[in-house]
């Protein structure tokens, strides 16, 4: 049997429904708990066996581009303050999957998203 390992992901929505807290800020990146709900999407994903990830997004979104990339200043600033743990935490989040992104121009719905 053929294992699936690509998951798609469609965050390029407005967020309408949950104004005015999206008006800034992604829905994808409000926080459940202590973490953004995009990452707690991506991580059932890789417990799935999913090992590349197309998340696709719109303008505005960068912010969940940057969330599961390295950020050096950060990382740096953690380990010379002696925050190893919060560090491995922070640089585990770019290792989840091999991610990938993709910009919708207009935001058409879902299945303009995913085709």
């Amino acid at each position: 049997m053929m294992k699936v390992r690509k998951a798609v992901i469609p965050a390029a929505g407005l967020g309408t429904r949950v104004l005015p807290a999206t008006k800034s800020m992604p829905k994808e990146m409000l926080t459940i708990v202590d973490k953004p709900a995009i990452q707690y999407i991506v991580e059932e994903a890789v417990n799935a066996g999913i090992t590349d990830i197309l998340i696709i997004t719109n303008r505005g979104k960068g912010i969940i581009e940057d969330h599961f990339d390295r950020s050096p200043e950060l990382e740096e600033r953690l380990l010379s303050s002696g925050k190893k743990d919060v560090y491995e935490q922070v640089v585990s989040i770019s290792k989840l999957a091999n991610i990938y992104f993709v910009r919708q121009k207009e935001t058409k719905g879902l299945g303009h998203a995913v085709s």
